[in-house]
């Protein structure tokens, strides 16, 4: 697994092992497309990766031009991964500050942030529920986490039954890459 773009193109990143399914990098060059095509450069941004697992995705953002990333996963051993694979962003002059927390999302999600995100990525276990990511959904918009112009990309498997956006987000679009499947979306103007 490696830095696809960005200034810090080509590194290698570290990899789980155990249950932490990556996002390959196939689909991860194509949420950065997107991503880039809808917000433009993603300087001065503010990312959240929900589910972050190794961190390679908050890594691409950070790599990216991101101003900053906050990665959140459950899974102490993927969090020791994440922090580890993010802490090659304290070298590089001119990179985005990052933070990753030790939590589970519904907990991240209902404290006090104080922050709103141009771009989201939610990136659960592909046995959750839909409902659960739908619960995540609902909390990013009931805590006002969310500019009028995020970007809100949700990967599932395509073999999956079809994600179905919670009231106040619209549908963008969907894109199938190999076993995974990124829904895209943003706030609905009238939520």
């Amino acid at each position: 697994m490696r830095i696809i773009a960005g200034m810090a193109k080509g590194r290698n990143l570290n990899s789980p092992t155990g249950d932490t399914r990556p996002t390959s990098d196939r689909a991860r060059e194509a949420l950065f497309s997107t991503l880039e095509s809808e917000l433009g450069a993603l300087n001065d941004k503010y990312f959240l990766d929900l589910y972050a697992g190794s961190g390679a995705v908050s890594a691409e953002a950070l790599s990216r031009g991101a101003a900053l990333t906050h990665a959140v996963e459950n899974e102490e051993s993927a969090v020791q991964i994440a922090r580890s694979n993010l802490e090659l962003f304290e070298k590089i002059v001119g990179s985005g500050t990052y933070q990753v927390f030790n939590s589970s999302v519904a907990r991240f999600l209902k404290t006090n942030i104080n922050i709103q995100y141009d771009a989201i990525f939610i990136d659960p276990p592909y046995e959750f529920a839909n409902e659960l990511v739908t619960a995540d959904l609902e909390l990013l918009l009931e805590n006002k986490l969310l500019k009028s112009n995020s970007i809100i990309a949700v990967e599932r498997d395509s073999k999956s039954k079809p994600f179905l956006w919670s009231r106040g987000i619209t549908e963008l679009k969907v894109r199938k890459y190999g076993h995974a499947v990124i829904y895209y979306g943003f706030p609905s103007q009238n939520g």
